[in-house]
């Protein structure tokens, strides 16, 4: 029977992010145009303002990164860190389209490994990357010994599968279609946050007091249900790996059936668009 190896997992985990950084690219304004509202409650509950110093875990291509040192201001600084080089190099481009480049530090790293300095900043945020620490607690420890006394932590993680379901349907139609096993029982993913006494149990566990849970949602809309289909093979590093085993006819016939299950359920009648409405549970606690 299989382990779970951590180390393996967070190579996997480097070198499948950095296999679909130019697919993030390719899809940014989608992604931010969904998770904006996210991204401007966390630093609200994490109360970043003016000068501010900001510590961003698993920043991909840089939100909620961005939208913070638009809040600190030329007095503030933001530590961007994240495991894959690829997703940080186009972090840093969007960055600097946005006359952003001296707030924000671009680092290659993870939440359970770096050395911060302790006591050092006002706020930290994770957006959709607590689920994918092998050692939560040892993460949170971490983040924790960061902040100064006071200082906030605000991170969003998803709900359960069937409240994400522009996640959970093309991975239960891939599963089936290919007879894949499923993952191993309490390893990280999208889900393995999302039982909310777990996730409030980590924080307290981490020494985090004042810790408030709340959901919201997050919509993405694509133009189409073959819109859809394509952002996730070019988003979705487990998706390629899966597909990358199928023969071309076989590749065809799947990607068809995520297709027509979108269409079939999330379609706009009138436009062909399709809008996915998704749960997000974000936490706060202070140091």
């Amino acid at each position: 029977m299989s382990t779970f190896d951590p180390n393996q997992f967070k190579e996997g985990q480097r070198q499948g992010w950095n296999n679909v950084a130019n697919g993030w690219l390719k899809w940014w304004k989608i992604t931010e145009t969904a998770g904006e509202n996210i991204s401007k409650r966390m630093i609200e509950l994490a109360d970043i303002k003016q000068g501010s110093k900001v510590l961003d875990i698993a920043t991909g291509i840089g939100e909620p990164s961005i939208t913070a040192a638009q809040r600190v201001g030329k007095n503030g600084h933001v530590l961007a860190i994240d495991l894959s080089p690829q997703m940080l190099s186009v972090g840093k481009e969007r960055s600097k389209s946005k006359g952003l480049q001296d707030l924000i530090e671009f680092r290659e790293g993870d939440a359970e490994t770096t050395d911060f300095p302790s006591s050092t900043f006002d706020a930290a945020l994770c957006r959709f990357g607590l689920m994918f620490l092998p050692n939560v607690k040892a993460g949170l420890s971490n983040i924790h010994n960061s902040l100064v006394n006071d200082g906030r932590f605000a991170a969003a993680v998803w709900a359960s599968p069937d409240k994400v379901p522009f996640i959970s349907l093309p991975f239960n139609i891939l599963m089936k279609e290919t007879n894949s096993p499923p993952p191993l029982p309490n390893a990280p993913g999208p889900f393995s946050l999302s039982d909310e006494k777990l996730l409030k149990d980590y924080f307290t566990g981490a020494g985090f007091k004042d810790v408030i849970i709340e959901r919201h949602n997050m919509i993405f809309n694509f133009n189409s249900a073959e819109e859809f289909t394509n952002f996730v093979c070019e988003t979705a590093s487990p998706v390629q790996v899966i597909l990358s085993n199928q023969p071309e006819e076989r590749k065809k016939e799947i990607l068809k059936a995520i297709t027509e299950a979108v269409a079939n359920k999330y379609v706009d009648k009138n436009s062909d668009s399709i809008s996915f409405r998704n749960e997000v549970i974000c936490i706060i606690g202070t140091k």
